[in-house]
């Protein structure tokens, strides 16, 4: 890399949903095609990492915007009663 290209830093809300059987699921909001997996939550990140560098990178090159991340994700536990 040479001195005049600068590095840019993207930051994305990731979700890690355990799975009963073990390992996590991994989905990017902001990037809907994303969906990966890791058997720990430390492979999961890295599979995370480098599914949005994949992703990014192919945007560039096709000449593609890049997605902003989603800043109104809200999780709540919502309970119901069934009769």
């Amino acid at each position: 890399m040479s001195v005049e290209e600068s590095v840019t830093e993207y930051g994305y809300t990731t979700i890690f949903e355990p799975l009963p059987e073990g390992g996590f699921n991994v989905s990017v909001p902001a990037i809907p095609e994303i969906c990966t997996y890791g058997e720990t939550l430390e492979e999961a990140r890295e599979m995370a990492r480098d599914a949005i560098r994949c992703f990014l990178e192919s945007a560039v090159r096709a000449g593609e915007s890049i997605p902003s991340d989603v800043h109104h994700l809200t999780t709540e536990r919502v309970a119901v009663t069934l009769p």
